[in-house]
């Protein structure tokens, strides 16, 4: 008998009574426990966290800030109230750690006292990291503490965003204050640049001022050495002619009643002296006349270069909006000036309020020198006039007398005149090289200037101005600068449909091998007609594939149907799904058929190795290297890897590598049925008695 035969006549078995037929529609549905309803229980948890009672504590108090309130506490509680993440129960924070202890809330968030001060200290000098505290209890449920953990982990996200949005703008709103008070700093260089200039044309008509003043100092003070010479010069000629009159006097006044023989005598001695008393009166009354011209000159000029001064300093350090640096040179300047000023006016006053004095003297000396020429006209005939010639001769001594102590004053006074203006053509000398070095020090400060407002004003240009819009959108991005652009490929749906090619194979596994606890691996009928091996083996296969093709429409349509299960590749998942039960069936009943009752333990131990190994849940990298060895070598982790590309979608290499692994799989399992049912075929002591039986 064929084999297609044997396995129709084994599955009519299950019509001959009710029990039966009950058993195996039992098995037809056993998948839909392991596959269907599993999947149901979690197949989109996430989209009920709602229901999820929270505790939330709202302790809070506030902050101030910039004179702005700032209550993070309450802008945190509405964004939550909005996302409706969980259940939230806003609780005191006794009533929070109660509940989280007895399980009426499955965590707790706890805001703070202080954690809008601690935010709004990020714009202060010490500034404070927020805490948001968050309370689990794993007794309660391990999986909503990690659940959790990625909630809050946005919570906490999205209030450092929004704190550090404050933050930055206010870095923003610093930078258009820099950027203003730049600008003004480079107008006021602009402007610092243009007083400068002004300063720089200032120290150049100084110098030129001081130049002048130096050669008129210098012409000063050579005109009073000149005068001093002369004035020296008068004062010992009028002493020699006071000494000489004194003489005269002395011997006229002493010889007065001898005089007239003495005249007689010495007429041509006393008229040679009257000329030489003309001559040097007259010499005397040239230096006066001299003296009287250059003076009012000479303090004229030092008038003009101390008033000259005294504007360059009025123009630069007091009526000046920006001082000019050399200010101290130019006070010292001034002063030099106002001192040869002063010393010129001494000069011109000694020379004022002699002036009358001076006149006597000149007019003294021009009647000496009349009364000299006329003695000496007189002289050969003195002796006829004796006491005429003495009184004269008395006069004479008296006005020369005069003459020597108005010369005296007048060299004294033009000595100090000299020293005077000696010192102001030094000082005068000194201003001229500082105001040198003052101009070319100005040429450095304009150039400086220059450079100042040139880089200030460079430097607004690169300051950033920004107005509210731009900083409210700088603001934005720098609060979350790198943002998550998650891109998944073939993305699954929902919980449901990602574990759904752990569970799809888990349910086709039990199912099959529950089949082989009412179906016989091999049949008794061809092992006792002594029908071949292959026939053996292919007769107790034929049956439980063809129930594992129906469990896996049953179960397929509760999925698809049912839950809203969505395949990228449905027909291929069917067809796929045809050859793992295959492979299943022939895995289950090689372990049956080789080990008997031991067998049934055999395949309960192989499921538990696949699905610790097949990396259904947790990637396989994540478990230990046990189960690492293990996952190249089992066939579910084939089953897997294909489902998850049939379902989700994907390329579809590892579909057609698992067809081969099943493949071969299924050919191997079979053969090596095929030996077992050939030993079977052979009745041994250990048949007739088996050690153990289920």
């Amino acid at each position: 008998m064929r084999s297609p035969k044997l396995a129709a006549l084994e599955l009519k078995r299950f019509g001959r009574g009710k029990l039966p037929a009950a058993a195996l529609v039992a098995i037809l549905l056993l998948p839909l426990l392991y596959g269907a309803l599993y999947l149901w229980s979690f197949w989109d948890p996430y989209s009920r966290l709602d229901r999820i009672p929270v505790a939330l504590v709202n302790a809070d108090k506030g902050a101030t800030a910039d004179g702005k309130k700032i209550t993070a506490g309450d802008e945190i509680t509405e964004g939550l109230r909005d996302s409706k993440v969980f259940e939230w129960h806003e609780v005191s924070a006794e009533d929070a750690r109660e509940g989280v202890e007895d399980g009426t809330y499955y965590l707790s968030l706890t805001m703070p006292a202080d954690l809008s001060k601690r935010i709004a200290s990020s714009s202060g000098d010490s500034p404070e990291t927020g805490a948001l505290e968050v309370r689990t209890n794993d007794s309660n449920n391990y999986i909503v503490g990690q659940i959790s953990r990625t909630v809050f982990s946005e919570v906490r996200t999205a209030a450092s965003k929004n704190a550090s949005r404050s933050f930055l703008d206010k870095i923003f709103i610093s930078f258009s204050d820099i950027h203003d008070a730049t600008e003004k700093a480079a107008e006021g260089a602009d402007e610092l640049k243009g007083g400068i200039g002004k300063a720089k044309k200032g120290s150049k008509d100084l110098a030129d001022g001081l130049k002048d003043a130096k050669d008129g100092s210098g012409k000063l003070a050579g005109g009073i050495t000149r005068l001093n010479k002369a004035a020296g010069d008068l004062e010992t000629g009028a002493g020699k002619v006071a000494d000489g009159t004194q003489a005269l006097a002395d011997k006229v006044n002493g010889i007065a009643a001898d005089v007239r023989p003495f005249l007689k005598d010495n007429g041509k001695m006393i008229g040679d002296t009257a000329r030489l008393v003309e001559d040097t009166s007259r010499l005397a009354r040239n230096n006066l006349d001299t003296l009287v011209k250059l003076t009012p000159g000479v303090a004229t000029g030092a008038h003009k270069a101390a008033d000259k001064l005294a504007e360059i300093h009025k123009a630069r350090c007091v009526d000046a909006v920006l001082p000019d640096p050399a200010c101290a040179d130019l006070e010292h300047a001034k002063t030099n000036a106002a001192d040869a000023a002063e010393i010129a006016d001494d000069l011109n006053t000694l020379v004022k309020d002699n002036n009358g004095d001076l006149k006597k003297l000149d007019a003294q000396l021009k009647k000496l020198e009349k009364q000299a020429k006329a003695l000496a006209d007189r002289s050969p005939h003195l002796d006829d006039d004796v006491e005429s010639a003495v009184a004269e001769i008395n006069a004479l001594n008296t006005g020369a007398h005069k003459v020597a102590k108005g010369a005296d004053q007048i060299h004294t006074g033009l000595g100090g005149a000299k020293t005077g203006s000696t010192d102001l053509d030094s000082g005068v000398n000194r201003l001229k090289n500082g105001a040198n070095e003052l101009d070319g020090g100005m040429f450095k400060l304009v150039d400086g200037s220059g450079e100042l407002a040139g880089g200030l004003n460079e430097g607004v240009g690169k300051i950033p101005d920004y107005d509210k819009q731009d900083r409210d959108r700088r603001t934005e991005v720098m609060a979350d600068p790198v943002q998550l652009a998650a891109q998944s490929l073939n993305k699954a749906p929902n919980y449901g449909t990602g574990f759904a090619p752990y569970f799809i194979p888990l349910s086709l596994w039990v199912g099959a091998m529950v089949a082989y606890m009412l179906i016989q691996p091999l049949n008794r009928r061809a092992l006792a007609a002594g029908a071949s091996a292959w026939r053996i083996a292919l007769a107790g296969w034929l049956p439980v594939a063809a129930i594992g093709l129906l469990q896996v429409g049953a179960l397929m349509s509760v999925l698809h149907w049912g839950l809203g299960l969505q395949m990228a590749r449905a027909a291929g998942t069917v067809g796929f799904l045809a050859l793992v039960v295959c492979c299943f069936a022939a895995i289950i009943q090689w372990l049956n058929a080789r080990f008997g009752a031991a067998g049934r333990i055999l395949v309960l131990a192989v499921l538990m190795l696949q699905l610790t190994s097949a990396g259904g849940t947790y990637p396989v990298q994540t478990s230990p290297g046990f189960f690492n060895a293990l996952h190249p070598f089992l066939p579910m982790t084939y089953v897997v890897e294909a489902l998850r590309r049939l379902i989700t979608g994907g390329g579809i290499g590892p579909v057609w590598q698992a067809t081969a692994v099943l493949a071969a799989f299924t050919a191997g399992a079979l053969a090596l049925t095929a030996v077992s049912a050939r030993r079977k075929q052979v009745w041994t002591f250990d048949r007739l008695h088996p050690e153990l039986s289920l």
